[in-house]
């Protein structure tokens, strides 16, 4: 009798303490995954500081609507390796390979350091926030949280669904972070239109 009453008093010690013994499994895997988050690659980084520099100068930005002609033969480096589209601002624009000053003329573009499109990481676009309406990112402002962004590529097509809008300073990396297993598509531009000082930080999850 006195072992059955040990056996009950045990068993009732493992049940109030399960819960916990889960809680304490799970604290330690999300430590585990923000400590990754917070490690950035160094490329990212760097890469993300370029293209800060660069969003900050609108030089050379075109006015016109309608795609540019080539002087040359195109390099085949510039050419659209995906589409970005936005219905809620009419937003279609090609995506270009590479954070160059040429690129960001006329074209949102991928950061190569960052994850591809569609694929399991955080991918970051950027545009300029040029002064023309319609132009480039510069009603990226309108979207709204619950928002849907495609991305077409040759041959797939991925939705994603705007979780979190942000604005934050030049510097600020953590807009890049990865967590395990999450498809994240990041879209960057300056911040306020005129004189920027910030960036304007849209991010969108992968639906299902």
């Amino acid at each position: 009798m006195r072992k059955l009453s040990y056996l009950f008093i045990a068993l009732g010690i493992l049940i109030i303490l399960f819960p916990k013994a889960n809680e304490w499994s799970e604290d330690r895997k999300q430590s585990e995954l923000l400590k990754e988050a917070d490690v950035l690659n160094p490329s990212i980084i760097d890469g993300y500081k370029r293209l800060s520099s660069k969003l900050g100068d609108n030089t050379g930005i075109e006015t016109t609507r309608g795609p540019s002609v080539p002087a040359n033969e195109p390099d085949p480096k510039q050419l659209p390796i995906a589409t970005i589209r936005i219905n809620r601002i009419d937003l279609k624009l090609p995506v270009l390979e590479g954070a160059t000053q040429d690129n960001m003329k006329h074209a949102s573009v991928h950061m190569s350091e960052t994850a591809a499109l569609g694929q399991t990481g955080n991918a970051a676009i950027a545009a300029h926030r040029a002064r023309t309406a319609g132009r480039l990112f510069n009603r990226l402002n309108e979207v709204k949280i619950g928002d849907k962004i495609i991305i077409n590529t040759k041959g797939e097509q991925y939705s994603y669904t705007v979780y979190k809008i942000s604005i934050v300073d030049p510097t600020d990396v953590s807009v890049l972070k990865s967590f395990e297993s999450q498809k994240l598509l990041t879209l960057i531009t300056c911040d306020p239109l005129v004189n920027p000082t910030h960036r304007l930080i849209v991010q969108a999850r992968q639906s299902t």
